[in-house]
């Protein structure tokens, strides 16, 4: 099964870390679908909201303020200012 190894970062801290079969995240552009063999992006991200779908577990929703999202081989790195991440189960 293909898998995206994704990176969730803020200024201050690592937010999350994992493997993840889908990612959709608002960006400039428009609202942007991530799946295995994506085609490597970079693009700015706008302030909303960012869903991950991990291999194991719930959709995990954390909201940003703007940013920049990256996708180079299954790797996915969004990294913003702030991050809300309080709705983030242990």
């Amino acid at each position: 099964m293909s898998q995206l190894t994704v990176e969730l970062v803020a200024a201050d801290r690592k937010v999350w870390e994992g493997e993840a079969s889908r990612v959709f995240a608002r960006t400039v552009e428009g609202e942007l679908g991530i799946l295995p063999g994506h085609t490597p992006i970079l693009s700015v991200l706008v302030d909303g909201e960012v869903h991950i779908d991990p291999l194991e577990g719930e959709r995990k929703t954390v909201t940003v303020d703007g940013g920049f999202l990256s996708v180079d081989h299954d790797r996915v790195t969004l990294v913003s200012e702030t991050v809300d991440a309080s709705s983030l189960t242990a």
